[in-house]
């Protein structure tokens, strides 16, 4: 595995090796020796799959506060998508900043968003299915969002977003007066 700083302060990607022969492939998706250094003393609590059928849609984008905040390594099984992470952490270099990296099973990426990040994706190959490792559980009473087409973020989605929940549609948008999220 290799570890690579993304653009978000605190958020990698992990690039996998696949060993291919006449029978198949092989891969490594998590090894907690390798990526020690960026989990630290957290541990993975939750492990979620989610399947989403159009091309285009949106879900997201979402987070956790404090004292449930989560760190998700993300991954993409079936599919294509363009994952994003957007920095909420006040204090942070990249306060409101966006990155995306395209996950792929051929690529075999997988990308490290921290605690202080909403993650949302649009999916770019219908059917596509992601894992999700996450440091906390579920927790809906500290769940927060910010709204895909927020003017404050603006994420470059590659296509028309459509097909987003009426939860997400529903989020509000920043104010000028954001704080951030408090870990």
């Amino acid at each position: 595995m290799n570890v690579i700083e993304a653009g978000i302060s605190g958020a990698f990607v992990i690039e996998s090796s696949t060993f291919q022969d006449n029978r198949g492939a092989f891969s490594r998706l998590f090894c907690m020796r390798e990526l020690q250094p960026i989990l630290g003393s957290r541990t993975i609590a939750q492990i979620n799959q989610s399947m989403t059928r159009s091309v285009g849609a949106v879900r997201g984008l979402h987070y956790q506060n404090a004292p449930h905040a989560e760190m998700k390594i993300v991954r993409c099984l079936k599919g294509r998508v363009f994952d994003v992470a957007v920095d909420l952490r006040k204090e942070s270099p990249t306060f409101l900043k966006w990155h995306a990296v395209e996950l792929s099973p051929e690529n075999n990426l997988a990308y490290v968003i921290p605690e202080g990040c909403a993650h949302g994706f649009q999916v770019l190959q219908e059917d596509s299915q992601l894992l999700y490792l996450h440091t906390e559980f579920y927790s809906p009473e500290v769940e927060g969002a910010v709204r895909f087409d927020d003017p404050k973020v603006a994420v470059d989605w590659p296509l028309p977003p459509t097909d987003l929940s009426a939860r997400d549609l529903s989020h509000p948008l920043l104010k000028e007066n954001f704080k951030g999220i408090v870990l």
